[in-house]
């Protein structure tokens, strides 16, 4: 699991973890539905226990962890604050989660692309959070 492709891989699905983390505490107090509040509390879940999974394959390669890039950080709050400020509803809290899995799952399946040498549990846990994110978007879809 030495291999460069596999390190880039972990790392991308670790900052992609953190950022679906984070954007999930960003919204969760402002859920009103108790189901919808408790579908992203155990999305938060599944995406942290997958995130320490990822962390223990990095550790293993002897591999940093990688944090979302300030910019997209700085962007999805700019862009979470902005239209909740408008319109402080499930619906709009469904419709950012749901945005934030769709640039998820697109960043992630490039990255399964471009790093094609990776190794197989890489690849594993890739499409493990990949699926995370499209199960979300449709659970989150009578909320939209």
């Amino acid at each position: 699991m030495e291999n460069s492709d596999t390190r880039k891989l972990l790392q991308e699905c670790d900052a992609g973890a953190k950022m679906a983390v984070t954007s999930i505490d960003e919204v969760l107090e402002k859920v009103c539905d108790s189901d919808m509040k408790h579908l992203l509390q155990e999305s938060k879940k599944h995406h942290e226990k997958l995130g320490n999974e990822i962390h223990s394959l990095l550790d293993r390669c002897d591999t940093d962890e990688k944090d979302p890039s300030p910019m997209a950080k700085g962007m999805s709050w700019l862009k979470t604050n902005m239209k909740l400020g408008m319109d402080n509803s499930d619906a709009t809290v469904a419709d950012l989660i749901t945005d934030g899995c769709n640039m998820g799952i697109k960043s992630l399946n490039k990255y399964l692309n471009e790093y094609e040498q990776a190794d197989s549990s890489a690849k594993r846990l890739c499409k493990e959070l990949t699926d995370i994110e499209e199960q979300l978007c449709t659970k989150l879809e009578r909320y939209l």
